[in-house]
């Protein structure tokens, strides 16, 4: 089917993007990636392109990827079953073994090949190089015992020094999403944590979270109560009311401390609008919800 696009239309397209080409041309924009999104083709299709288009125009790209689909298809073969508490995977020596090796030897690799087959010069990064972490504590369980996550962290400091050799160099960084304890053990980490701790370390001028959602809604279960635009501030409010809930809430708060850091933008987008890394990147009207200081 012909396209019912006029080349005036194309032109004015690129005309409206102009502006935004220039103010972030050599910026740095860290995109986390994950859910159910790395498993649809047309989607990853799409993301991929925006990843090369701004690269191609001289946009600094960091890629922190997730991979939990991966990780239970992999522990379902060797006959492990996955146990998940407060939304963190239960993670013994066997588990943590599994994630290290899906993580950097088959997602990683992955998504490096699919950029390089698209033009664009990547590099893999394990996480345990960047994020240097720190044991969690034990949670209650649903009886109310505490449960030992196991080789579960959280990101107590980071090291940018192999991103920025990989962005001086020209390529693009993908990173998993692991850490190390400071005596060299992998953890499994929390990614949109990470992520925003290191969109702070670079910096980074945005912090685009690209997941299953829209972005942050008023109710959740209408698409059309969508949340264009807020400040630091008002997320809290937000989590107050309950509006901001579940996992979510850590999300957030990573994004506004970021934010505190000296980060410029937070952007929470959903990868079923085609190309909406583009279009909240070069658009007046952009899609998502956008946090500011």
């Amino acid at each position: 089917m012909a396209s019912q696009i006029t080349s005036r239309q194309r032109a004015e397209t690129l005309i409206e993007a102009l502006p935004y080409l220039q103010k972030f041309r050599g910026s740095i924009f860290l995109i986390k990636y994950g859910g159910s999104t790395m498993e649809a083709e047309a989607q990853v299709e799409r993301f991929l392109i925006d990843i090369a288009f701004l690269d191609a125009v001289g946009i600094r790209v960091v890629l922190v990827h997730g991979g939990g689909k991966a990780i239970n298809a992999r522990m379902k073969e060797q006959g492990l079953t996955p146990q998940f508490v407060d939304g963190l995977r239960v993670t013994d020596a066997a588990t943590v073994e599994i994630v290290r090796s899906v993580l950097d030897e088959e997602v990683n690799p992955g998504i490096v090949n699919q950029l390089e087959a698209l033009g664009v010069k990547s590099v893999g990064i394990s996480g345990r190089k960047v994020f240097i972490a720190r044991k969690l504590p034990p949670v209650a369980g649903p009886d109310g015992k505490d449960i030992d996550l196991g080789f579960v962290g959280e990101a107590e400091e980071v090291n940018p020094d192999a991103v920025r050799e990989a962005l001086a160099s020209g390529a693009v960084p993908v990173i998993s999403p692991l850490g190390a304890l400071p005596t060299g053990e992998a953890m499994n980490i929390n990614a949109d944590v990470s992520a925003a701790a290191l969109a702070a370390a670079l910096p980074a001028s945005k912090l685009i979270f690209l997941s299953d959602v829209p972005g942050l809604m008023k109710d959740p279960q209408d698409p059309q109560s969508l949340i264009h635009g807020l400040t630091a501030p008002q997320t809290e409010e937000l989590i107050d009311r309950g509006v901001i809930a579940g996992g979510m809430i850590p999300k957030v708060r990573s994004a506004t401390k970021a934010l505190a850091q000296g980060l410029g933008k937070v952007h929470l987008l959903g990868a079923g609008v085609p190309h909406a890394v583009l279009l909240e990147a070069f658009s007046e009207e952009g899609v998502g919800t956008e946090i500011t200081p």
